[in-house]
């Protein structure tokens, strides 16, 4: 049993020099995330709460360490018993439950590699994702597998699929499934640099990309946690996110994090964002640290005197995916009381750059500074560290634990992702004069939505399916609340005409075989699509048209 892990810690509470001068990165050659999250704290404290989940009324039911392991052992067992072997990817198309961490936990107990799904995604998205990874086994529900019923076929490498909710034509019930493990399991040793975790992230110039990551990404992942949620762990600490745990926001950001550190994480699921509801449940069940992306946050704004209303349990929040922006930072400290700490990172390399009001880190309109133990700078196309002042590209230095290992099957696009030693995020920002980094843009096509980064490609691919449409051009378009909301313009065939039933038509077409996140929320009808004369849309010029 792997129970000596590694603490990436911050130490206790200073000002950020302080912190950064003493920050050394743990020695992670031999690391797994199920030992460091699962084994030890059942081996030392088994009844201690790992997962809450929020139930009707928010009553909770506790799953305790002791529980998760004798879950995720018993899995294990399955999974092998199944074939898989390491290097194998199982894929997880779950909502927050007890069970998305018992599934991680076996999968990385065995040496295989994880592949989280979004719940919300539709059956294009899966068909894409189950195919590219060609993943061979995949756990999930009821509904998940109505979704995969529509895609069997094209998701040929996936030889089983297990459901939560018990056996169906050519599916396994869960309990079928792991009858019989013993209810222990030795977790495989790994080193560090194994593969462990893949997450899909949205192109602009194909469809996403496998980012794969390795054992060492929680590692990575700790000292900008604990900046966050300002030295996390405290007594009585609690996470919450309403972020999935299929994205690297959800599942790096707060549920490993949190099971790292011994965090309980409230599991709650919900099938749309309700910012009293959030008030209501985190105030039930005494959250103490959330990441809640700025979208939730502005609207969370709506909500008429919420301390007075629904108390304020909360000692920490942490923000992230898009910029903040100053009217939000505002309004946590004037209405909630608590310093809002806007953090920054990426699906390939995450949570670079952070704030913390303990730390003495937090400005209006910046996001922050480098977390210990990440070089990040302000760089030239060439290369070249710009001045201060300077606009130029954010980007991180390798090697670096929360650093990816590359994308799936994609090594031409992996290498496009550096210069030299430096990995390239695509975002504009400015350093000043006192180590802030600053937010300016993308330099690309990507779409930062409600927290998500999303592709154009995939959503015009989906888009021409529709029989009436010819050709297909996806924009973000600037929106106070969503930061930017998906817009398509679009040329239609001959003998159609725009109406809004058929604006409402395409809508739902791309909602049911995408995701609930990335339809076109406008769509503009127009003659003439402006292209390349290689026939790629020239989207800046629809950019132009706001």
């Amino acid at each position: 049993m792997m129970l000596s892990v590694p603490a990436a810690t911050l130490g206790p509470v200073a000002p950020y020099a302080e912190v950064s001068a003493r920050f050394r990165w743990p020695d992670y050659a031999r690391f797994n995330i199920a030992a460091a999250c699962c084994d030890l704290h059942a081996a030392l404290h088994p009844d201690s709460p790992a997962i809450i989940e929020v139930g009707a009324g928010f009553e909770a039911r506790v799953m305790t360490y002791g529980e998760m392991r004798r879950e995720a052992d018993k899995l294990a067992h399955a999974l092998l018993r199944a074939g898989i072997e390491p290097g194998d990817r199982v894929a997880i198309l779950l909502p927050q439950s007890r069970f998305v961490p018992i599934i991680h936990m076996a999968i990385y107990k065995i040496g295989a590699i994880a592949l989280p799904l979004a719940a919300l995604f539709g059956a294009e998205a899966l068909a894409y994702r189950l195919g590219d990874s060609r993943a061979k086994l995949l756990i999930t529900d009821g509904i998940g597998v109505e979704k995969l019923n529509a895609i069997r076929t094209e998701a040929r490498h996936l030889e089983t699929v297990v459901s939560l909710d018990g056996d169906d034509t050519g599916v396994t019930g869960y309990a079928c499934f792991t009858q019989g493990c013993p209810e222990h399991f030795e977790t495989r040793p790994s080193s560090g640099d194994d593969p462990a975790l893949m997450i899909y992230t949205s192109g602009t110039t194909g469809h996403p990309k496998g980012a794969l990551h390795a054992q060492r990404v929680l590692v990575g992942h700790l000292p900008g946690a604990e900046m966050a949620y300002e030295f996390m762990p405290q007594q009585g600490d609690r996470l919450w996110t309403p972020a999935d745990w299929a994205w690297a926001g959800g599942l790096l950001n707060v549920l490993l994090p949190g099971l790292y550190y011994g965090v309980p994480v409230v599991a709650w699921t919900f099938t749309k964002f309700d910012p009293e509801a959030a008030f209501a449940m985190m105030s039930a069940l005494e959250v103490r640290n959330a990441f809640i992306p700025p979208t939730g946050l502005r609207l969370m704004r709506t909500v008429k005197n919420p301390v007075a209303r629904y108390g304020m349990p909360l000692r920490a929040i942490g923000s992230g995916g898009e910029a903040l922006g100053t009217p939000t930072f505002e309004w946590g400290d004037e209405v909630l009381g608590l310093r809002i700490n806007e953090f920054y990172g990426q699906t390939e390399c995450n949570l670079v750059l952070g704030s913390s009001k303990a730390m003495g880190i937090t400005r209006a309109g910046v996001i922050g500074k480098a977390t210990p133990g990440h070089r990040v700078g302000i760089i030239r196309a060439d290369g070249s560290e710009c001045e201060i002042g300077e606009r130029g590209i954010i980007a991180i230095r390798r090697p670096d634990p929360v650093m990816f290992l590359g994308y799936w099957d994609k090594p031409e696009a992996t290498a496009e992702k550096f210069i030299g030693d430096w990995l390239t995020t695509g975002d504009q920002g400015v350093l000043d004069e006192q180590g802030y980094v600053g937010f300016v843009g993308r330099d690309d096509d990507l779409i930062t939505s409600s927290g998500y980064r999303i592709g154009p490609v995939e959503i015009e691919d989906c888009l021409i399916k529709h029989e009436a449409v010819a050709l297909a051009g996806v924009v973000g378009k600037p929106d106070p609340v969503r930061t930017e909301i998906v817009t398509a313009f679009i040329v239609l065939k001959t003998g159609y005409q725009p109406s809004k039933a058929l604006e409402e038509d395409i809508r739902l077409f791309v909602r049911e075989r995408l995701s609930a996140h990335e339809y076109p929320r406008e769509i503009h009808f127009i003659d003439q699509m402006p292209l390349t004369t290689t026939g790629k849309v020239i989207r800046r010029d629809l950019r132009s048209r706001f």
